[in-house]
């Protein structure tokens, strides 16, 4: 008996959806990390990219526990002297929550080129509608 290792021609992709109303950032982003890489499924492969796509609506209503919200900034840097721009997450959560939701999913995905195609599968959206009714996308709770 050989060892199943999955590739392109035998991966199967679901639809699935995350409510991320009342829930915290953090423990969303985790679940829609595990369901892009395909943790879930029995046929996971660590080299393959296995998983699903992965929509994560009231994203604008998740929350962050405790100080996060004015001790935690998104910083990034233009890469020129005194580039540095820090934005505190009650600002982030404010104008854009999509971009907080994808970059908590983005730091749980590994750091090779697999996460990158594991994010192109991740749509993210602010109330609770989405475009994505044809794909006939699953309720996901195993939260």
């Amino acid at each position: 008996m050989s060892t199943f290792m999955a590739n392109k021609g035998n991966i199967e992709r679901k639809w699935y959806i995350l409510d991320a109303a009342n829930k915290p950032l953090g423990k969303t982003a985790s679940a829609a990390a595990t369901l892009l890489r395909g943790k879930h499924k029995p046929e996971f492969t660590p080299n393959a990219d296995c998983g699903d796509f992965v929509i994560v609506i009231n994203a604008d209503k998740a929350v962050l526990t405790g100080k996060k919200l004015d001790q935690k900034y998104y910083r990034r840097h233009s890469g020129w002297v005194g580039g540095l721009k820090e934005v505190k997450y009650r600002t982030l959560m404010s104008e854009r929550p999509e971009l907080a939701m994808k970059l908590a999913v983005k730091g749980m995905l590994p750091k090779n080129s697999l996460s990158n195609s594991a994010l192109t599968r991740l749509k993210i959206y602010r109330g609770g509608e989405h475009e994505h009714a044809a794909q006939k996308p699953e309720l996901w709770d195993a939260q």
